[in-house]
Parts: structure tokens; sequence; C-alpha cells
């Protein structure tokens, strides 16, 4: 609903655009499919594409202790967020990476 209801966002799609990886559990080519893709009217009055991950903040951070399905998540999404930054710098297109911090929700 808020890109819907944005005046400031011009065009979205949810999981719309697929980016190659490896993954670095099999060493194998996946597709990584990023929640949201957006061009975006800035202040400026410029326009602006982004490639925006939602993701709960502990997963963005390496694990605390050694639990092996926490450790490959992270390693896949390390795989899949650093495809992407290069995706994004060959197009002049910025990813982010959105937490609970930036939607001002809370996780237990």
């Amino acid at each position: 609903m808020y890109c819907d209801r944005s005046k400031n966002i011009l065009t979205w799609g949810s999981e719309e655009l697929a980016i190659p990886y490896i993954s670095p559990v099999d060493n194998r080519v996946h597709k990584y499919y990023p929640d949201f893709i957006m061009k975006v009217k800035e202040a400026t009055g410029n326009i602006k594409t982004y490639i925006v991950e939602v993701k709960p903040k502990r997963e963005t951070k390496p694990p605390k202790r050694k639990n092996l399905y926490e450790m490959k998540t992270y390693a896949v999404n390390q795989a899949k967020w650093k495809a992407a930054r290069e995706f994004c710098a060959d197009r002049k297109v910025e990813f982010i990476i959105i937490t609970e911090d930036e939607l001002g929700i809370k996780y237990r």
C-alpha cells in the first residue's frame, strides 16, 4: 500500500527481477528475486531506480551462535546481495536493504 499511495514512487513491482548468484552452500548458480524494484522521483526531481530487499536485522549480521541453518542463511544472503550490488552498479541502480529499523517495527 505504501508504494501505491506514495506520489513519489512512479512505478514498482514485487519479486519481478531475477539476479543470478552462486550459492556458497552448493557452489551452483541460483536466481535471487529481490523483494521490490521501484522508480522514485527524488526531492531533487531526479528519477532513481532502487532494488529493495526487506529483511529482519538479525539476518543482515553474522550469526552470534554456531547454528548451521543461520550460518547458511547468512552466507547465502551475502552471496545474493553481492550479486545484487554488482548488478545494480552496472546499471546505475541502487540496492538497499531495509530492516525493522527503517520500517519502525519490532521483532521479538
